[in-house]
Protein backbone atom coordinates (compact mmCIF):
# COMPACT_ATOMS: atom_id res chain seq x y z
CA UNK A 1 0.00 0.00 0.00
CA UNK A 2 2.87 2.14 -0.19
CA UNK A 3 2.44 3.28 -3.66
CA UNK A 4 -1.04 5.05 -2.16
CA UNK A 5 1.81 7.72 -0.33
CA UNK A 6 2.54 10.70 -3.07
CA UNK A 7 6.26 10.57 -2.34
CA UNK A 8 6.47 14.34 -1.51
CA UNK A 9 4.42 13.99 1.43
CA UNK A 10 6.68 11.37 2.92
CA UNK A 11 9.38 14.22 2.85
CA UNK A 12 7.50 17.14 3.59
CA UNK A 13 5.32 14.95 6.81
CA UNK A 14 8.94 13.94 8.26
CA UNK A 15 10.00 17.73 7.97
CA UNK A 16 6.72 19.46 9.36
CA UNK A 17 6.55 16.82 11.88
CA UNK A 18 10.17 17.14 13.72
CA UNK A 19 10.15 21.21 13.65
CA UNK A 20 6.53 20.71 14.90
CA UNK A 21 7.92 18.96 18.09
CA UNK A 22 10.37 21.03 18.53
CA UNK A 23 8.35 24.36 18.28
CA UNK A 24 6.07 22.35 21.17
CA UNK A 25 9.48 21.54 22.95
CA UNK A 26 10.35 24.72 22.57
CA UNK A 27 7.34 26.75 23.69
CA UNK A 28 7.13 24.24 26.58
CA UNK A 29 10.31 24.73 28.12
CA UNK A 30 10.42 28.48 27.55
CA UNK A 31 7.30 29.01 28.92
CA UNK A 32 8.40 26.70 31.88
CA UNK A 33 5.10 24.68 31.12
CA UNK A 34 2.70 27.48 30.85
CA UNK A 35 2.37 26.30 26.64
CA UNK A 36 1.01 23.16 27.74
CA UNK A 37 -2.08 25.02 30.00
CA UNK A 38 -2.75 26.99 26.78
CA UNK A 39 -2.18 23.58 25.09
CA UNK A 40 -5.08 22.29 27.26
CA UNK A 41 -7.00 25.14 26.98
CA UNK A 42 -7.33 24.99 23.44
CA UNK A 43 -8.08 21.20 23.52
CA UNK A 44 -10.88 21.70 25.65
CA UNK A 45 -12.28 24.12 23.15
CA UNK A 46 -11.71 21.90 20.20
CA UNK A 47 -13.28 19.49 21.75
CA UNK A 48 -16.71 21.24 22.25
CA UNK A 49 -17.03 22.49 18.29
CA UNK A 50 -15.46 19.32 17.61
CA UNK A 51 -18.83 17.94 20.00
CA UNK A 52 -20.91 20.25 18.17
CA UNK A 53 -20.33 19.13 14.66
CA UNK A 54 -19.91 15.26 15.50
CA UNK A 55 -23.76 16.13 16.96
CA UNK A 56 -24.98 17.79 14.05
CA UNK A 57 -23.83 14.97 11.72
CA UNK A 58 -25.70 12.59 13.80
CA UNK A 59 -28.91 14.74 14.26
CA UNK A 60 -29.18 15.59 11.11
CA UNK A 61 -27.10 13.37 8.66
CA UNK A 62 -28.29 10.09 7.59
CA UNK A 63 -26.11 6.83 8.57
CA UNK A 64 -24.85 4.46 5.82
CA UNK A 65 -25.94 0.64 6.64
CA UNK A 66 -27.00 -2.19 4.93
CA UNK A 67 -30.46 -1.09 5.78
CA UNK A 68 -29.99 2.68 4.69
CA UNK A 69 -28.91 3.20 1.26
CA UNK A 70 -27.80 -0.07 0.59
CA UNK A 71 -25.78 0.92 -2.56
CA UNK A 72 -23.28 3.50 -1.36
CA UNK A 73 -23.02 1.78 2.23
CA UNK A 74 -21.86 -1.67 -0.06
CA UNK A 75 -19.63 0.89 -2.16
CA UNK A 76 -17.99 2.21 1.48
CA UNK A 77 -17.27 -1.19 2.58
CA UNK A 78 -15.93 -2.59 -0.78
CA UNK A 79 -13.37 0.76 -0.48
CA UNK A 80 -12.68 -0.01 2.79
CA UNK A 81 -11.51 -3.42 2.05
CA UNK A 82 -9.22 -1.95 -1.09
CA UNK A 83 -7.60 0.02 1.44
CA UNK A 84 -7.41 -2.62 4.22
CA UNK A 85 -9.32 -0.67 6.67
CA UNK A 86 -10.58 -3.23 9.26
CA UNK A 87 -12.12 -0.83 11.70
CA UNK A 88 -14.85 1.05 9.59
CA UNK A 89 -15.56 4.26 10.38
CA UNK A 90 -18.86 5.67 10.82
CA UNK A 91 -20.56 6.83 7.32
CA UNK A 92 -23.24 9.42 6.86
CA UNK A 93 -24.94 10.90 4.35
CA UNK A 94 -25.50 15.19 5.12
CA UNK A 95 -27.50 17.59 2.86
CA UNK A 96 -25.04 19.88 1.19
CA UNK A 97 -27.08 23.02 0.58
CA UNK A 98 -25.07 23.31 -2.74
CA UNK A 99 -22.04 22.23 -1.75
CA UNK A 100 -19.88 20.08 -3.76
CA UNK A 101 -18.10 18.08 -1.01
CA UNK A 102 -16.92 15.13 1.59
CA UNK A 103 -14.82 15.33 4.83
CA UNK A 104 -13.57 12.87 7.29
CA UNK A 105 -13.32 13.72 10.66
CA UNK A 106 -12.45 12.22 14.37
CA UNK A 107 -14.34 12.76 17.60
CA UNK A 108 -12.94 10.43 20.51
CA UNK A 109 -11.53 7.70 19.10
CA UNK A 110 -14.48 7.09 16.56
CA UNK A 111 -13.77 8.16 12.67
CA UNK A 112 -16.19 9.58 10.04
CA UNK A 113 -16.68 9.89 6.55
CA UNK A 114 -19.39 12.28 5.65
CA UNK A 115 -20.73 12.93 2.09
CA UNK A 116 -22.58 15.65 0.91
CA UNK A 117 -26.04 15.13 -0.77
CA UNK A 118 -25.09 17.06 -3.78
CA UNK A 119 -22.06 14.83 -4.36
CA UNK A 120 -23.96 11.71 -4.20
CA UNK A 121 -26.52 13.02 -6.19
CA UNK A 122 -24.15 14.51 -8.73
CA UNK A 123 -22.63 11.08 -9.13
CA UNK A 124 -25.67 9.05 -9.52
CA UNK A 125 -25.18 8.31 -13.05
CA UNK A 126 -21.34 7.84 -12.79
CA UNK A 127 -20.49 4.06 -11.97
CA UNK A 128 -18.43 4.51 -9.35
CA UNK A 129 -18.34 8.54 -8.83
CA UNK A 130 -18.87 8.07 -4.74
CA UNK A 131 -15.89 5.68 -4.71
CA UNK A 132 -13.46 8.16 -5.21
CA UNK A 133 -14.58 10.91 -3.08
CA UNK A 134 -15.04 7.95 -0.44
CA UNK A 135 -11.37 6.36 -1.07
CA UNK A 136 -10.41 10.21 -0.71
CA UNK A 137 -11.45 10.71 2.92
CA UNK A 138 -10.61 7.42 3.72
CA UNK A 139 -7.15 8.29 2.95
CA UNK A 140 -7.30 11.34 5.48
CA UNK A 141 -8.29 8.64 8.09
CA UNK A 142 -5.93 6.04 7.31
CA UNK A 143 -2.34 8.33 6.66
CA UNK A 144 -3.59 9.41 9.99
CA UNK A 145 -4.03 13.39 8.74
CA UNK A 146 -6.24 14.83 11.09
CA UNK A 147 -4.53 13.17 14.60
CA UNK A 148 -1.16 14.75 13.20
CA UNK A 149 -2.34 17.60 12.37
CA UNK A 150 -1.77 18.87 16.40
CA UNK A 151 1.36 17.87 16.24
CA UNK A 152 2.35 19.90 13.59
CA UNK A 153 0.69 22.85 13.62
CA UNK A 154 2.92 25.47 14.83
CA UNK A 155 4.74 25.21 11.76
CA UNK A 156 1.89 25.07 9.44
CA UNK A 157 1.37 28.43 8.92
CA UNK A 158 5.34 28.56 7.62
CA UNK A 159 5.09 29.73 3.84
CA UNK A 160 5.68 27.48 1.34
CA UNK A 161 5.96 24.40 3.81
CA UNK A 162 2.63 24.30 5.09
CA UNK A 163 0.89 24.64 1.77
CA UNK A 164 3.33 22.25 0.27
CA UNK A 165 2.74 19.32 2.88
CA UNK A 166 -1.34 20.07 2.35
CA UNK A 167 -1.24 19.71 -1.36
CA UNK A 168 1.07 16.79 -1.08
CA UNK A 169 -1.34 14.84 1.74
CA UNK A 170 -4.21 15.47 -0.73
CA UNK A 171 -2.42 14.19 -3.84
CA UNK A 172 -1.83 10.94 -1.45
CA UNK A 173 -5.48 11.02 -0.80
CA UNK A 174 -6.34 11.36 -4.82
CA UNK A 175 -4.23 8.25 -4.82
CA UNK A 176 -6.33 6.76 -2.57
CA UNK A 177 -9.53 7.84 -4.28
CA UNK A 178 -7.91 6.31 -7.71
CA UNK A 179 -7.29 2.95 -5.47
CA UNK A 180 -11.22 2.74 -4.89
CA UNK A 181 -12.34 3.55 -8.55
CA UNK A 182 -12.52 0.60 -11.36
CA UNK A 183 -10.29 3.02 -13.52
CA UNK A 184 -7.93 6.10 -13.49
CA UNK A 185 -10.48 7.50 -16.14
CA UNK A 186 -13.83 6.72 -13.60
CA UNK A 187 -11.82 8.31 -11.27
CA UNK A 188 -10.43 11.72 -13.15
CA UNK A 189 -14.10 11.84 -14.06
CA UNK A 190 -15.32 12.11 -10.72
CA UNK A 191 -12.45 14.68 -9.61
CA UNK A 192 -13.24 16.48 -12.57
CA UNK A 193 -17.08 17.35 -11.24
CA UNK A 194 -15.32 19.55 -8.95
CA UNK A 195 -14.94 21.73 -12.47
CA UNK A 196 -17.34 20.87 -14.37
CA UNK A 197 -20.07 20.57 -11.98
CA UNK A 198 -22.89 18.23 -10.78
CA UNK A 199 -24.10 17.70 -14.49
CA UNK A 200 -21.39 19.22 -17.16
CA UNK A 201 -19.32 16.30 -15.78
CA UNK A 202 -20.67 13.66 -17.99
CA UNK A 203 -19.83 15.48 -21.03
CA UNK A 204 -16.32 16.69 -19.99
CA UNK A 205 -13.40 15.48 -22.78
CA UNK A 206 -11.41 14.23 -19.87
CA UNK A 207 -8.26 14.21 -21.96
CA UNK A 208 -8.38 17.75 -22.90
CA UNK A 209 -8.95 18.73 -19.53
CA UNK A 210 -5.98 16.86 -18.41
CA UNK A 211 -4.06 18.71 -20.82
CA UNK A 212 -4.98 22.48 -19.02
CA UNK A 213 -2.03 21.26 -16.38
CA UNK A 214 0.30 22.62 -19.15
CA UNK A 215 -0.82 26.17 -18.66
CA UNK A 216 0.21 26.19 -14.82
CA UNK A 217 3.56 26.81 -15.51
CA UNK A 218 3.02 30.61 -15.38
CA UNK A 219 4.53 33.17 -12.82
CA UNK A 220 0.39 33.56 -11.19
CA UNK A 221 -0.86 30.24 -11.70
CA UNK A 222 2.56 29.42 -10.00
CA UNK A 223 2.34 31.94 -6.91
CA UNK A 224 -1.40 31.18 -5.94
CA UNK A 225 -0.39 27.48 -6.06
CA UNK A 226 1.87 27.87 -4.35
CA UNK A 227 -0.27 29.48 -1.45
CA UNK A 228 -3.11 27.13 -1.61
CA UNK A 229 -3.67 23.65 0.08
CA UNK A 230 -5.18 22.10 -2.97
CA UNK A 231 -3.42 21.37 -5.97
CA UNK A 232 -5.14 22.51 -9.14
CA UNK A 233 -7.55 20.40 -10.17
CA UNK A 234 -6.21 20.14 -13.58
CA UNK A 235 -3.22 18.52 -11.85
CA UNK A 236 -5.16 16.39 -9.74
CA UNK A 237 -6.89 15.03 -13.01
CA UNK A 238 -3.42 14.41 -14.75
CA UNK A 239 -1.84 12.78 -11.76
CA UNK A 240 -4.83 10.02 -11.27
CA UNK A 241 -4.84 9.46 -14.75
CA UNK A 242 -1.00 8.59 -14.78
CA UNK A 243 0.50 8.92 -11.68
CA UNK A 244 3.81 9.01 -12.90
CA UNK A 245 2.92 12.15 -15.14
CA UNK A 246 4.97 15.08 -15.25
CA UNK A 247 4.04 18.23 -14.09
CA UNK A 248 5.00 21.57 -15.82
CA UNK A 249 7.63 23.35 -13.17
CA UNK A 250 6.58 26.16 -11.40
CA UNK A 251 8.10 30.16 -11.84
CA UNK A 252 11.07 30.50 -9.90
CA UNK A 253 9.86 34.01 -9.67
CA UNK A 254 6.76 32.31 -8.07
CA UNK A 255 8.35 30.97 -5.55
CA UNK A 256 10.34 34.13 -4.47
CA UNK A 257 7.47 35.86 -3.66
CA UNK A 258 5.42 33.17 -1.95
CA UNK A 259 8.46 32.35 0.37
CA UNK A 260 7.52 35.75 2.29
CA UNK A 261 3.89 34.80 2.77
CA UNK A 262 2.64 32.91 5.36
CA UNK A 263 0.38 29.63 4.72
CA UNK A 264 -3.26 30.60 5.43
CA UNK A 265 -4.94 27.11 4.98
CA UNK A 266 -8.26 27.14 3.47
CA UNK A 267 -8.82 30.82 3.97
CA UNK A 268 -6.99 31.44 1.03
CA UNK A 269 -3.56 33.23 -0.72
CA UNK A 270 -5.56 36.57 -0.20
CA UNK A 271 -6.26 36.00 3.87
CA UNK A 272 -2.56 35.01 3.46
CA UNK A 273 -1.38 38.03 1.91
CA UNK A 274 -3.48 39.87 4.53
CA UNK A 275 -1.21 38.41 6.88
CA UNK A 276 1.60 39.63 5.71
CA UNK A 277 0.39 43.13 5.61
CA UNK A 278 -0.97 43.07 9.37
CA UNK A 279 2.45 41.21 10.27
CA UNK A 280 4.35 43.89 8.09
CA UNK A 281 2.24 46.93 10.39
CA UNK A 282 2.13 45.02 13.48
CA UNK A 283 6.26 44.98 13.13
CA UNK A 284 6.50 48.65 12.08
CA UNK A 285 4.86 49.90 15.30
CA UNK A 286 5.60 47.16 17.47
CA UNK A 287 9.68 47.05 17.20
CA UNK A 288 10.20 50.53 17.85
CA UNK A 289 7.99 50.79 20.72
CA UNK A 290 9.94 47.73 21.78
CA UNK A 291 13.36 49.60 21.08
CA UNK A 292 12.15 52.60 22.71
CA UNK A 293 11.23 50.53 25.57
CA UNK A 294 14.06 48.58 25.90
CA UNK A 295 16.45 51.91 25.44
CA UNK A 296 14.71 53.60 28.58
CA UNK A 297 15.30 50.28 30.72
CA UNK A 298 18.88 50.31 30.20
CA UNK A 299 19.08 54.23 30.68
CA UNK A 300 17.27 53.44 33.89
CA UNK A 301 19.49 51.44 34.91
CA UNK A 302 22.14 53.76 34.39
CA UNK A 303 20.25 56.32 36.81
CA UNK A 304 19.87 53.63 39.43
CA UNK A 305 23.58 52.73 38.82
CA UNK A 306 25.67 56.03 39.06
CA UNK A 307 23.22 56.58 42.54
CA UNK A 308 25.82 55.69 44.88
CA UNK A 309 28.72 58.45 42.54
CA UNK A 310 26.25 61.01 42.75
CA UNK A 311 26.07 60.44 46.26
CA UNK A 312 29.92 60.47 46.89
CA UNK A 313 30.18 63.57 45.15
CA UNK A 314 27.87 65.38 47.28
CA UNK A 315 29.25 64.06 50.09
CA UNK A 316 32.79 65.59 49.32
CA UNK A 317 31.46 68.73 48.16
CA UNK A 318 29.22 68.84 51.75
CA UNK A 319 32.63 68.48 53.54
CA UNK A 320 34.55 70.33 51.70
CA UNK A 321 32.31 72.93 50.17
CA UNK A 322 34.05 72.29 46.96
CA UNK A 323 33.82 70.20 44.21
CA UNK A 324 36.76 67.31 44.09
CA UNK A 325 38.12 68.00 40.55
CA UNK A 326 38.20 64.09 40.11
CA UNK A 327 36.10 61.61 40.26
CA UNK A 328 38.96 59.42 42.02
CA UNK A 329 39.93 62.37 44.54
CA UNK A 330 36.18 61.39 45.80
CA UNK A 331 36.60 57.75 45.64
CA UNK A 332 34.40 57.19 42.73
CA UNK A 333 35.00 55.21 39.98
CA UNK A 334 35.07 56.24 36.61
CA UNK A 335 33.22 53.85 34.61
CA UNK A 336 29.95 51.47 36.08
CA UNK A 337 29.25 48.11 35.56
CA UNK A 338 27.58 48.31 32.50
CA UNK A 339 30.96 49.18 31.06
CA UNK A 340 29.04 53.29 31.13
CA UNK A 341 31.81 56.03 31.10
CA UNK A 342 31.56 58.76 33.89
CA UNK A 343 32.78 62.24 33.15
CA UNK A 344 32.95 64.70 35.59
CA UNK A 345 33.23 68.51 35.25
CA UNK A 346 35.26 69.55 38.77
CA UNK A 347 33.98 73.51 38.09
CA UNK A 348 30.23 72.73 37.99
CA UNK A 349 30.50 69.01 39.53
CA UNK A 350 28.19 67.99 36.55
CA UNK A 351 28.29 64.26 36.04
CA UNK A 352 28.29 63.01 32.25
CA UNK A 353 27.43 59.03 32.04
CA UNK A 354 27.98 58.12 28.59
CA UNK A 355 25.83 54.88 27.71
CA UNK A 356 25.56 53.31 24.37
CA UNK A 357 22.21 55.09 24.15
CA UNK A 358 23.69 57.73 24.46
CA UNK A 359 24.62 60.59 27.25
CA UNK A 360 23.22 61.49 30.77
CA UNK A 361 23.50 64.42 32.68
CA UNK A 362 23.64 64.84 36.18
CA UNK A 363 23.53 68.41 37.30
CA UNK A 364 23.67 69.40 41.08
CA UNK A 365 22.22 71.73 42.98
CA UNK A 366 21.93 72.65 46.75
CA UNK A 367 19.09 74.02 48.30
CA UNK A 368 18.25 75.92 51.56
CA UNK A 369 18.87 73.82 53.94
CA UNK A 370 22.55 73.10 51.88
CA UNK A 371 21.55 69.64 50.83
CA UNK A 372 22.37 68.64 47.67
CA UNK A 373 20.15 67.15 45.12
CA UNK A 374 20.58 66.25 41.61
CA UNK A 375 18.71 67.22 37.80
CA UNK A 376 19.03 65.01 35.03
CA UNK A 377 18.64 65.75 31.78
CA UNK A 378 19.76 64.45 28.48
CA UNK A 379 22.66 65.04 26.52
CA UNK A 380 24.60 63.98 23.36
CA UNK A 381 23.02 61.32 21.56
CA UNK A 382 19.62 61.15 23.40
CA UNK A 383 16.87 63.48 22.68
CA UNK A 384 14.40 64.49 25.74
CA UNK A 385 11.11 61.93 24.86
CA UNK A 386 14.43 59.16 25.28
CA UNK A 387 14.69 59.92 28.57
CA UNK A 388 13.23 57.64 30.77
CA UNK A 389 10.67 58.68 33.54
CA UNK A 390 13.35 58.01 36.09
CA UNK A 391 15.27 61.48 34.84
CA UNK A 392 12.19 63.05 35.02
CA UNK A 393 11.04 62.34 38.45
CA UNK A 394 14.80 63.55 39.90
CA UNK A 395 15.21 66.62 41.86
CA UNK A 396 12.75 68.67 43.71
Amino acid sequence: MKELVYPRERTLGTITLVLGILVWLGLIIGTVGTALLALLAGFVLYLFAQSALIAHIKGNGVELSEAQFPDLHAQFAACCDQLQIEKRPQAYILNGNGGFNAFATKFLGVQFVVLFSDVVDAMAKHADGVRFYIGHELGHLRMKHITGHLLRWPVLWLPLLGAAYSRARESTCDRHGLACSSSPENAARALAALSAGAERWEDLDVAAYRTQANHTSGFWMSFHELLAGYPWVTKRVARVMDTDSPMPKRSVFAYLLAVFIPYAGRLGAGFGFLMLVYFGILAAVSIPAYQDYTNKAKLSAAISESAPVRDGLASYYLANQVPPSTLEMANQPAQLADGSQLLLDPTSMILTVSTQRGELVFTPQVDEDQDVFWTCSNGDGLTEAQLPPACSQMGR
